[in-house]
């Protein structure tokens, strides 16, 4: 057996590997964010785990350790196994496509039992002419997330002998569709914009939670049920929190790490950030649960070599040695690991996507009263999409920058 090779057997891929995901999430929301109310932004660590699990199943030495420890993986687990069956269950849930693809240099061997370990997919070649791996890269990234992403985030270059590529889309459409209206906020950031407003009143009260006391304070959390187990859950934060620390605590709520008070149960007045309890005219006792958004749409690309100690990377880039004597007996180091992502947020749904890839180049060389409930996220938040059945968030994001309505016909 290769050194460097993941081969346990035994280990329940399940346990615990939902729960790393998450906390990989939350990680790279306070990077992603920025400071203080933060930049629009969208990204996947479901689109990206699967990547350090498959690539720790091939590495030795510090790599290897960083690798695990990033992806939550102790020491008996079986990381090839872990990612394969992350990959798996995304298939298998509705309204998503997941796919890992591997490309390699003519001539660059590939050992066959780190390979037969892969999730099921795309094997190519890699030419060394640019446009025309370009070519195939894009159309693969395009074909796996529905046109969302078209290009492959691996930049081109003759030394590079290996792309491990992860592809991660989903759509929804909401159980209760909104209603397209405009919404001009009277304060914070957005005060005074004409945006494109979304609007729906529903019965469940307890779709919308409020946590008193997480890490970044009192956040409200609004569900907004998919018809295919996808849901979007909606994270508002007290005025002047930082929108890193909010859509960063959002993964522990969902979790059930903080108390929560659902809808049901909130007092009357003010009882968390944008939620305001008071009695329901017209109603015939029915309880009303009014909510109000915004549309955005969200690209975004990152680098996730600027941070590599986020990613279990640091000793995997360094190009005087090889880590991976489990994927190749070529001695190779990782070159580029980028994402490209989107995500979008409209009246009858969502729909979101990512591509990661890893480039990989040789090492060793130089280089009783109604209630009603009103909430109104009418002000920067955040949202994480997550598959119900698991609790897995598929993508994150923060919103700055809604959709600008249109002038009014004259």
């Amino acid at each position: 057996m290769p050194t460097g090779a993941d081969t346990s057997a035994g280990d329940d891929p399940t346990e615990g590997s939902v729960r790393s995901v998450n906390d990989l999430t939350a990680h790279w929301a306070r990077i992603a964010v920025g400071p203080g109310e933060g930049r629009g932004i969208v990204f996947s660590a479901a689109a990206v785990w699967p990547l350090l699990a498959l690539l720790a199943a091939g590495a030795d030495g510090p790599a290897r350790a960083e690798l695990r420890a990033v992806a939550g993986l102790p020491g008996t687990a079986d990381a090839a196994g872990r990612g394969r069956w992350l990959v798996e269950t995304l298939r298998a849930a509705g309204g998503v496509d997941a796919a890992v693809g591997l490309w390699t240099r003519r001539g660059v061997p590939v050992r066959p039992v780190w390979e037969a370990r892969l999730p099921d997919g795309v094997r190519g070649e890699l030419t060394g002419d640019p446009e025309r791996d370009g070519r195939a890269l894009g159309a693969w990234a395009s074909g796996h997330t529905g046109g969302i992403v078209t290009s492959m985030p691996v930049p081109p270059g003759t030394d590079l002998a290996l792309v491990l590529a992860a592809a991660l889309a989903l759509r929804t459409e909401w159980t209760t569709p909104f209603s397209d209206g405009r919404l001009t906020p009277e304060t914070g950031p957005w005060r005074g914009r004409r945006l494109v407003g979304l609007h729906r009143t529903t019965g469940d009260l307890d779709a919308v939670r409020v946590a008193p006391d997480t890490p970044a304070g009192p956040l409200t959390v609004a569900e907004v049920r998919g018809d295919n187990g996808l849901d979007a859950h909606l994270l508002l934060g007290a005025e002047g929190a930082a929108g890193a620390d909010v859509l960063a605590a959002g993964p522990g709520v969902l979790a059930g790490d903080h108390v929560t008070v659902p809808g049901s149960a909130l007092p009357y007045g003010t009882p968390g950030p944008g939620v305001t309890v008071s009695d329901a005219a017209g109603r015939d006792g029915r309880p009303v649960l009014v909510t109000s958004t915004v549309r955005f749409t969200l690209r975004a690309e990152h680098d996730l070599l600027a941070r590599p100690e986020t990613f279990g990377l640091r000793t995997a880039v360094d190009r005087s040695t090889g880590h991976f004597p489990g994927v190749s007996p070529l001695p190779l180091a990782v070159s580029s690991a980028l994402q490209h992502a989107v995500a979008a947020f409209g009246a009858r749904g969502f729909e979101a996507a990512a591509v990661t890839a890893f480039g990989m180049a040789p090492a060793g060389v130089p280089t009783g009263r109604s209630r009603r409930v009103s909430v109104r996220f009418t002000r920067p938040y955040g949202f994480l999409a997550v598959h119900r059945e698991t609790g897995l968030i598929l993508a994150a994001g923060w919103v700055t920058e809604p959709d600008e309505a249109p002038d009014r016909p004259r």
